[in-house]
């Protein structure tokens, strides 16, 4: 049998808690906005896509013109 001391070992992620608590109160906090605010929430919505959809239009227009 070979041995395989030549093979490095791959560092496996720590997951840290903290992220994982961080993303976890901020789902929590979305999902208590839907719920308690469903018609205030849609229209954050509607103007978050909005203006990303303003930033796309913009980007294409630089990218036109500078082409």
């Amino acid at each position: 049998m070979s041995k395989k001391s030549g093979m490095i070992p791959m560092p496996t992620g720590g997951s840290s808690i903290v992220p994982k608590l961080i993303a976890g109160l901020v789902g929590l906090a979305l999902f208590a906005i839907v719920v308690r605010h469903p018609s205030e929430a849609a229209g954050w919505t509607t103007n978050i896509f909005g203006w990303l959809g303003e930033v796309v239009d913009g980007l294409a227009s630089f990218i036109r013109q500078v082409a």
